[in-house]
């Protein structure tokens, strides 16, 4: 407020109501803690999946990480399939597959229930995006990254 003062840029009631508006909507987003898997998880922290589960848990998020080609990442067990959380309630899915691996996942997809699944870029598929629909499940293309950021997660 002091700096938009300074700069002449004081807003005026109403758009402050805005602001504030905005920032309860930013503060329900981030507390809405999540137990999140990570289709295609990583132990390379220049690879989106690394990074996606770095700042997923910096958010407060519980992480799942499923890659059949890892054993742990950093000290936590790697899952080697979705089936291994079968008895987990996962709210959200987050892909970091090729959508070639990604269609051959679409049954344990569905048993998993999660409540949607996020399609990260290069991992968009039509048909798997419509057979979650089907079962209910909410197909979002997104970045788990720029969410987060942006308080659109």
């Amino acid at each position: 407020m002091i700096a938009a003062k300074i700069h002449g840029t004081e807003p005026h009631r109403a758009s402050m109501k805005s602001g504030k508006q905005r920032i309860q909507q930013e503060k329900n987003v981030a507390s809405k803690k999540e137990n999140v898997a990570i289709l295609g998880a990583s132990d390379r922290p220049d690879r989106f999946a690394y990074r996606a589960d770095k700042l997923l848990q910096l958010h407060g998020h519980k992480t799942f990480l499923v890659n059949p080609n890892l054993g742990e990442v950093e000290g936590v067990a790697v899952h080697s399939s979705l089936k291994d959380l079968a008895k987990t309630q996962i709210d959200t899915l987050t892909l970091h597959v090729n959508p070639r691996i990604l269609a051959q996942q679409v049954e344990d997809i569905i048993a998993l229930k999660p409540k949607r699944v996020i399609f990260n870029p290069g991992t968009e598929d039509v048909r798997v995006e419509s057979e979650l629909k089907a079962a209910g499940i909410a197909p979002i293309r997104g970045c788990t990254l720029v969410m987060l950021d942006t308080q659109t997660y």
